[in-house]
């Protein structure tokens, strides 16, 4: 499985940006899709996940603010995000989880892609 991520960007406080995660190879029937953020000298945290029923997730420090979707007809999962603040600064990966149960840790995950920057000026 392979998962390419793109959507990142440089953007000002307040602004929106859309990242999307597409997977390719092998696929599964039951699994999460995440998205996970790493910040320099930081641990890598849970953002948002959906999984293949329909069950999303998102971290406190995001709701409200990203939503992530599936697109079937893109093969993508997105996840749109408004109101960018500079703490959201970080390289984002997405991550697949195969089988049962919706977990956060990054630990859980089987599969990753590459990352994509995002940066947020104030």
């Amino acid at each position: 499985v392979q998962l390419q991520a793109s959507g990142g960007g440089v953007v000002q406080a307040g602004d929106f940006l859309r990242l999307s995660c597409t997977p390719s190879g092998r696929t599964f029937s039951t699994y999460v899709m995440s998205w996970f953020r790493q910040a320099p000298g930081k641990e890598r945290e849970f953002v948002s996940g959906i999984g293949s029923i329909g069950t999303i997730r998102y971290a406190d420090s995001v709701s409200g603010r990203f939503t992530i979707s599936r697109d079937n007809a893109r093969n993508t999962v997105d996840l749109q995000m408004t109101n960018l603040k500079p703490e959201d600064t970080a390289m984002y990966y997405c991550a697949l989880r195969s089988g049962r149960g919706f977990f956060t840790g990054p630990t859980n995950y089987d599969y990753w892609g590459q990352g994509t920057q995002v940066t947020v000026s104030s």
